[in-house]
This record gives C-alpha cells, sequence and structure tokens, in this order.
C-alpha cells in the first residue's frame, strides 16, 4: 500500500504538469462559461454541456491514457528492475493518470456555475453532471490501460482506442436504430435496455435524459426506460453496470500487467 500511495504522488505530481490536463480544464471552463452567458434557457446549456461530456471525456480518457502508458514504458521497465509489485505499479500509475483527469473535469466544469451563481439553483443537476463526466473518466482510462496492456504498438493502440470510441459514442447508436427499424414489430423493451446498459456512453446518456425529464420525447422508447431506469433498483443497477465498466477492464489489465514481459 506503501508503495501504491508512493507512486500515486509521483504520478499525479507528473501528470498535473501536462499541459494537456490544464488545456482539458479550461475546455470545459470556455465551453460552460459561452453556454451560461449566451444562453438564456439553463435546461438547453445542460443538454449541450451533456452532449459535449458523453463525446469529449470518453475520448480524451482514452487517447490520453494510453498515451501516459505508452510513455512510462521506461519508467515501468525501471521500476521493474527492482523488486516491486507489479500491481501496487499498476494501479499506482492507472489512479495517479485518472485522478488529475477528472480533477481537471470538476474544476473546469464548477467554474462556470460558480461564476454564474447556478450552484444552489440546481444542485442536483451538478452533481449528475460531475458524478457522470468522473464516472466515464474511470472506465475509459481503464479501457485505455486494457488496450495499451495487450498492444505494445503504439500507433496500433491509439488506432484501437479510437475505434473504440468511435463504434460506442457513434455506430453503437446506429447499430440500434437499424435494430429497432428492422424488428419494430417485436416485443424490444428487454433488448433495448441490455443494449443501452453495454454502452456506459447510452447509459450516461439515459441517466442525464432521465433527470431533466426529457424521455417523454423518446416516445415508447423513453417510456420504457422511464420505468426501468427511472426507480431506485434501476439507479442502482445502472450504478453498478457503470462501475463494472471500470472494474473489469482494470482486472484484465492488472492480471495481464503481472505477467507482461517488458
Amino acid at each position: 500500500m506503501k508503495l501504491m500511495t508512493e507512486i500515486l504522488k509521483y504520478v499525479i505530481h507528473n501528470t498535473i504538469r501536462s499541459k494537456w490536463v490544464i488545456i482539458y480544464l479550461f475546455f470545459f471552463f470556455f465551453v460552460g462559461y459561452a453556454l451560461f452567458a449566451f444562453s438564456g434557457d439553463v435546461n438547453k446549456a445542460y443538454i449541450s454541456l451533456m452532449n459535449i461530456v458523453l463525446i469529449v471525456i470518453p475520448l480524451v480518457s482514452l487517447i490520453f491514457g494510453s498515451i501516459y502508458l505508452y510513455n512510462s514504458r521506461e519508467f515501468i521497465e525501471m521500476m521493474l528492475s527492482q523488486p516491486i509489485d507489479r500491481k501496487s505499479l499498476f494501479l499506482g500509475i492507472y489512479f495517479g493518470t485518472t485522478i488529475p483527469l477528472a480533477f481537471s473535469y470538476a474544476i473546469g466544469m464548477l467554474l462556470p456555475f460558480v461564476l454564474f451563481g447556478k450552484i444552489s439553483e440546481q444542485f442536483e443537476g451538478v452533481l449528475i453532471l460531475l458524478t457522470i463526466g468522473e464516472g466515464l473518466t474511470f472506465v475509459f482510462t481503464a479501457i485505455a490501460f486494457l488496450i495499451t496492456i495487450l498492444q505494445d504498438d503504439k500507433a496500433k493502440g491509439l488506432g484501437y482506442s479510437i475505434l473504440i470510441w468511435l463504434f460506442l459514442a457513434v455506430i453503437y447508436d446506429g447499430f440500434i436504430l437499424l435494430v429497432v427499424y428492422y424488428l419494430e414489430e417485436y416485443p424490444l423493451e428487454n433488448a433495448m435496455i441490455v443494449m443501452s446498459v453495454i454502452n456506459p456512453i447510452d447509459l450516461a446518456r439515459i441517466l442525464f435524459l432521465l433527470h431533466f425529464n426529457i424521455s417523454a420525447l423518446m416516445g415508447y422508447t423513453g417510456a420504457v426506460f422511464e420505468r426501468f431506469f427511472g426507480g431506485l433498483v434501476g439507479v442502482i443497477l445502472s450504478s453498478a453496470f457503470l462501475i463494472l465498466w471500470m472494474i473489469i477492464p482494470l482486472i484484465l489489465s492488472t492480471k495481464y500487467f503481472q505477467k507482461k514481459d517488458f
């Protein structure tokens, strides 16, 4: 535990000096500021922020996580030349990479709300925005680490990361629409729920939309999601699925890291 804490401190200190983490913070700050400054409707600003969060956070987490781990190869080899616990080393690097990203997102997102005095007015909405954004950061950084451990070639690893983002953020929804279109005569309620929870981006989007009571605009599908995700059990299950999306890639990547020959 002591070793992991020391590695965590070192990686966090190293990560926060990255210009990309600073750019990441200011990106969310300026986007949030612009939306509140030029939009008279707070709910419209939230929806716009939601769409940006669902696109940008997975992409940045995948790319930044992959690049950082690839660039840390010499540091890892140096550490492994000593009798240390591989699991502690890997988890220290993972959390040391993820925490600064999550912190930058939180600060960049909160500042506009503070400047425009929206915190107390929309406290629950801000909390959901932060929680889901932080969750997606941990999920997609874990996926990035798994890809990096399995693929030694940096160019291929980054390519796989972008392909996964493209599939989950763009192609997957098109696939669901095709399924609904061609199988509209069949009962698809349970299938729609399953297809949604196995994609963390779709799951986060549904939770956002249900919070802002936009499920009515989604028609019958919205009613299905409202019935399942709107209750306490649905919230617990959806949160559990997001946690599993982080834990499973992290467990697998840790397992492969312990066996990997550097």
